[in-house]
């Protein structure tokens, strides 16, 4: 019953956000907030730049890439010499090469895929100064991008999409800092450790052992880690562990930030096109398929798990190996759902003990391309990669003009959108192909046959898709996975982005044609159909030979699917 209030509550907080935050959004990027201007024009004079200086698709992807080249650079430096650096109570030295490309890579690209234990790794100034940084900008610069697609809808005839810097430190300022200090605040208050004060020595004069607790400033990055869509914990457990997530209204609180943002999009998108009910289309897209994979995920972790079951012990209430007993099976798997259906990774459960149903619900949540609802402004933008596919296959099976928001999709932006679609499925099968290939990959898995050809598939998955979860059985830092594993965060965020602006700016460069009788309709049930149908296509054909090697495989072996 609790878990049936949980869902109801949160489809509660969800609406209401969508409604107001995304409308908010929408006023944040036309410019009509501005009440931290005093903050922002000092900010713009630093950078050179204001809102009235607006730049081309390829500016603005220039801007982008450069950031972020500099933002890799940055998180790369301080991790390697952060044993010179204050705020260091553990003594630590500095990071090795290999795990600070990873791991630099991995937050700037906002995928947070932690190949190593944070208390006995980073030090406050690394977490501080460079990973939670990351957790600021990343979802930002995501979110900056979601943008441009859309004021490419909005426009008509512009050479121009906006501005990088604008849209960024709006976001920053009037959207991600704010709402994060809320936050923040309120998991201080449930009990989630923020100090500085280093690690607690505690002796046990019962058994006479000493222990000794990491602590450090956890809440405020936990706030973060969810809102942004990041994933990247302070501590190696992450939100399982009570320092993080204290009680059942953090790991609550935790569900409804990581989806906030992503699903308050949809309005802002239907806000800033001047047509809400194509912002309700793509929702209705997002609801649909994410309700779906929580049932499926819930039911499975709901059962008794397979190998706990064949030593004997059975449970009457569910899969809790690996779970968090405060939690629960059915909430966790919310959780995981949520988590992995955006590209947040962050988790209160061991994904690695889900049952082979539950654990396929996860994977292929990712192989959906995480546009349901996806990472902050990754998700948006994935989603209406899809929505132009939907759009040219539609016009052509009824022999109607594919249209979009009066856009003629036409053979670049076809293009551009299946360049988009299929990236991050090349990228993630050629690297599993790899990894089972060579001895060097073959060694991660814990775990031998299908189970073990999961972890695999799941952890390049996930950095793929830039989510960050793991499925903790595949030992992760070794400098095959490290390079191998940057190499597939950088090109899942980049080589989508950039088809992505390229769209936007060939979209704002056409003019509206008007409605007709011959315009395929955009906002209705048949459109929304078809757009998951498209989602679910491409998915399926990609992926489904990788996931019966795996999951599947291990489902049957079994003796059952479900």
């Amino acid at each position: 019953m609790s878990f049936f209030f949980t869902l109801v509550a949160l489809v509660v907080a969800l609406g209401l956000t969508w409604r107001y935050l995304g409308s908010y959004m929408a006023a944040v990027f036309d410019g009509r907030v501005r009440f931290l201007k005093f903050i922002e024009r000092p900010v713009y004079r630093l950078l050179g730049t204001s809102p009235q200086q607006e730049q081309t698709w390829k500016r603005y992807a220039s801007a982008v890439v450069v950031f972020s080249a500099v933002s890799i650079l940055f998180t790369y430096v301080i991790l390697r010499v952060q044993g010179h650096l204050p705020l260091n109570p553990q003594h630590l030295g500095g990071v090795g090469s290999a795990l600070s490309f990873n791991t630099a890579a991995s937050f700037v690209t906002n995928t947070n895929w932690q190949n190593y234990g944070g208390e006995t790794t980073m030090s406050y100034f690394s977490q501080i100064g460079a990973l939670s940084v990351q957790q600021f900008v990343t979802p930002a610069v995501g979110i900056a991008v979601a943008m441009v697609v859309v004021r490419g809808f909005a426009r008509k005839n512009s050479a121009t999409v906006g501005n990088f810097w604008v849209d960024i430190t709006r976001c920053l300022f009037y959207i991600l800092l704010p709402i994060a200090f809320v936050f923040g605040a309120i998991f201080v208050s449930e009990g989630a450790v923020q100090t500085l004060a280093g690690t607690a020595t505690i002796h046990d004069v019962l058994n006479e052992v000493t222990q000794t607790l990491a602590r450090g400033p956890i809440a405020f990055m936990e706030a973060i880690k969810q809102l942004g869509t990041n994933g990247g914990g302070f501590l190696n457990a992450n939100s399982a562990t009570t320092f993080e997530n204290p009680t059942g209204l953090t790991n609550f609180l935790s569900i409804y930030l990581l989806l906030a943002i992503p699903f308050a999009l949809t309005y802002t998108f239907g806000k800033m096109v001047g047509s809400v009910r194509h912002g309700v289309a793509l929702l209705s897209v997002m609801v649909l398929l994410f309700g779906v994979w929580v049932g499926f995920t819930s039911y499975g972790e709901h059962q008794n798990n397979p190998a706990v079951a064949a030593a004997g012990i059975h449970s009457s209430v569910g899969n809790t190996e690996g779970k968090e007993v405060r939690f629960g099976d059915t909430s966790s798997a919310l959780f995981g759902v949520s988590s992995t259906m955006t590209s947040t990774g962050s988790a209160d459960a061991a994904y690695d003990s889900f049952t082979p149903t539950g654990g396929l619900g996860l994977l292929t949540g990712m192989m959906l391309g995480e546009v349901t609802p996806g990472g902050d402004g990754s998700g948006l933008y994935t989603l209406l990669i899809f929505a132009i596919i939907a759009v040219f296959i539609g016009g052509l099976m009824i022999g109607r003009t594919p249209e979009y928001l009066g856009k003629k999709i036409q053979a670049r932006e076809v293009k551009l959108a299946g360049l988009g679609a299929l990236v991050m499925p090349i990228i993630v099968l050629l690297f599993t192909a790899l990894a089972v290939s060579v001895a060097a990959g073959r060694a991660g898995p814990l775990n031998a046959g299908p189970h073990g050809f999961s972890e695999i598939l799941y952890a390049l998955t996930s950095q793929g898709n830039n989510n960050g979860s793991a499925f903790a059985g595949l030992t992760g830092n070794t400098p095959f996975y490290n390079v191998v594993g940057a190499i597939d965060m950088l090109l899942g965020r980049f080589a989508i982005m950039i088809p992505v602006l390229a769209l936007g700016g060939a979209l704002a460069a056409k003019n509206v044609v008007p409605e007709s009788l011959g315009t395929f309709r955009t906002d209705n049930g048949m459109f929304v159909g078809l757009t998951i149908g498209v989602i679910l296509i491409i998915g399926g054909l990609t992926f489904f030979p990788a996931i019966s090697l795996g999951p599947i495989v291990e489902m049957l072996s079994h003796g059952r699917f479900f």
